[in-house]
């Protein structure tokens, strides 16, 4: 067997990790939004004691409610790189950690055993096995490449789409910042990654990873919100069209459909509206661009037959 070895990404810790990050929760909303995303006052104190404390931010709420965006926004911020995790049902440690990249592994071997037949020199097995086991073949997934690489934020996204077993793992990596490779050694995070977990709540995750964590809610914004958030994204949009399309949203949302939409769908729906040339929304607008904010046909037919009353002021 290949003698153990620790590998730990190198570096050390200073003060150069922390310059230039927002030194107040208004610092960070203010940063949030020269990226477009606009953050309320307890959004921006819960993410900015994240980044102080070390913790992950636990983030659940419906979808569309800006979970994911916030890690893309803070890893802007941050000038981190973003690593995402999608979680799924089955999904196992191996998949968010590490795989052998086995067909170049087998390629290797074959190549150490054709230049050994020309020279007729002898193979070294335990050095063999050692170099099967190189950096080069270490297939880094999520997790892994998170603990190697400064800065980073690491989005769990849909934690509660994996299972308990996952959970457990996920758990003891986010206590240590450290996992070990059999073949390697250890591997631990010199500046542990910022990460931010999403949960949409389709189950409930467990208490001892919630403990873990900062604890963070998000509902849909307010009209006012939206309207911001749509001007800011969509600097082009007229401001009557933005009005509209936020009013709409919100009645949509208070409507017995199987997905209501997100912002990430207002946001589709006065895009498209632009692109067809309409300046305020209409009965005949909305009916065209239906497709943009709601993706069920049985949403779309229940939406259409009472448009009069949906754009209703």
């Amino acid at each position: 067997m290949a003698a153990r070895r620790n590998v730990v990404h190198s570096g050390e810790v200073t003060d150069a990790h922390r310059a230039g990050r927002p030194d107040s929760p208004a610092a960070l909303a203010d940063a949030l939004r020269a990226t477009g995303y606009l953050a309320d006052d307890g959004l921006a104190t819960a993410a900015y004691l994240a980044l102080e404390m070390q913790r992950p931010l636990f983030c659940e709420g419906e979808p569309g409610t800006g979970k994911t965006a916030l890690a893309q926004a803070l890893a802007q911020v941050l000038g981190a790189e973003l690593i995402r995790l999608q979680c799924h049902d089955g999904i196992d440690a191996a998949q968010a950690l590490y795989d052998w990249d086995f067909p170049r592994q087998l390629l290797h071997l074959r190549a150490l055993e054709a230049a050994a037949s020309v020279d007729g020199s002898t193979l070294d097995a335990d050095a063999v096995e050692a170099s099967l086991y190189e950096d080069r073949f270490l297939l880094a997934r999520p997790i892994l490449r998170a603990l190697r690489t400064v800065p980073a934020v690491l989005l769990v996204d849909e934690i509660d789409r994996a299972d308990d077993e996952f959970e457990a793992f996920l758990l003891e990596v986010l206590s240590e910042h450290a996992v070990t490779i059999p073949e390697v050694g250890e591997v631990r995070a010199v500046v542990p990654p910022v990460v931010v977990l999403t949960s949409n709540r389709t189950r409930e995750v467990h208490d001892a990873l919630k403990r873990r964590c900062l604890y963070l809610w998000l509902d849909h914004p307010d009209v006012a919100r939206e309207i911001e958030i749509l001007r800011s994204r969509l600097p082009g949009v007229p401001e009557r069209l933005a009005q509209q399309v936020a009013t709409a949203a919100q009645k949509l949302r208070t409507t017995d459909l199987i997905k209501p939409p997100g912002v990430a769908e207002s946001l589709d729906w006065a895009r498209a509206l632009q692109l067809v040339g309409a300046r305020t929304l209409d009965v005949d607008s909305a009916a065209r661009t239906l497709g943009a904010v709601l993706k069920y046909r049985e949403d779309a037919d229940r939406v259409r037959n009472r448009l009069d009353s949906l754009l209703a002021s």
